[in-house]
């Protein structure tokens, strides 16, 4: 039988949490569809997980996320209308939305944990590796640079096993990520030794901090079962990871780039700001009034 790694085709994106830092917008909008500017955060993380060469992403709603399901399906009298009035730059952006990959939905009747949500991509991954992108986390890189789940990709492509993202965080903000700890194998690419959820800065082996991209081997399914539910009573991502190490490799991928976790106001705002002055169209005038602000 052939065990040579295989090839990344899938990306899984839990969508179903509550968001109940963003409440009370979030009781009746998913925090997954608030905007970075004019498009909602879960458009920038599909795209992402496009750009590295996905075909197939599938989407773990619940019952009160069906915006984000219907973002991504057309409506024909919208495109009428576009259309009869010539509005074609935005139809064409309508039409690329709906046709950057395909795109499917599953409910996560019950909030269970990141390692529950994983869980209901069992079917929809069969026996392949497969990446998983936080739905509430926007992660981008220097324009020379590949996405950071094409990195996680070709590691995992390459090497086997399964991958994480990484980024170096100050020791004040250590006991907030998961802290992998390993040997420098390749520039940027650790092999893990040592996953610690939420460490003392004085017990993290590093301050390499895992950053809400995975690529992850069909054995996370099995590990998952095995492990059971954890804190809180709730099937961790995390415990059943660990668990996989005593049987595969893990690698963390140290990236360049920035990590926008818009699951909270404040860091929701500061990208607003970020991603508004980058752009051509509002850039100059938003710099301007900061300034006036300030």
């Amino acid at each position: 039988m052939d065990q040579s790694p295989k090839r990344v085709r899938k990306a899984v994106i839990p969508a179903a949490g509550f968001g109940t830092r963003f409440l009370p917008i979030s009781k009746a909008v998913p925090k997954e569809m608030l905007p970075l500017v004019d498009k909602p955060v879960i458009q920038y993380v599909v795209q992402e997980a496009v750009d590295s060469g996905i075909t197939d992403i599938l989407l773990i709603i619940s019952r009160n996320k069906r915006a984000i399901e219907e973002h991504f399906h057309p409506i024909v009298e919208l495109e009428a209308e576009l259309d009869a009035k010539g509005r074609t730059e935005e139809l064409e952006q309508l039409r690329r939305l709906q046709s950057m990959a395909r795109i499917h939905f599953v409910w996560q009747p019950k909030m269970g944990g990141l390692g529950d949500a994983v869980r209901f991509s069992r079917t929809f991954v069969g026996d392949e590796p497969f990446a998983v992108l936080l739905g509430d986390t926007v992660v981008t890189t220097p324009e020379e640079s590949k996405p950071v789940t094409r990195q996680l990709m070709d590691v995992v492509e390459s090497r086997g096993g399964f991958a994480v993202a990484l980024q170096e965080v100050s020791d004040d903000k250590v006991s907030r990520y998961g802290i992998l700890g390993g040997t420098e194998v390749a520039p940027g690419v650790f092999l893990a030794d040592q996953f610690v959820e939420k460490p003392q800065p004085r017990d993290a082996p590093s301050r390499l901090a895992v950053s809400a991209r995975y690529v992850l081997s069909p054995g996370i399914f099995e590990s998952l079962e095995e492990v059971g539910p954890g804190k809180g009573g709730e099937l961790q991502l995390t415990d059943a990871m660990r668990a996989l190490m005593a049987k595969e490799p893990l690698h963390g991928v140290r990236y360049d780039g920035k990590r926008h976790d818009v699951g909270n106001k404040l860091d929701f705002i500061k990208a607003n700001v970020e991603f508004g002055l980058a752009r051509e169209d509002i850039g100059g005038a938003l710099k301007e009034w900061l300034k006036s602000l300030i």
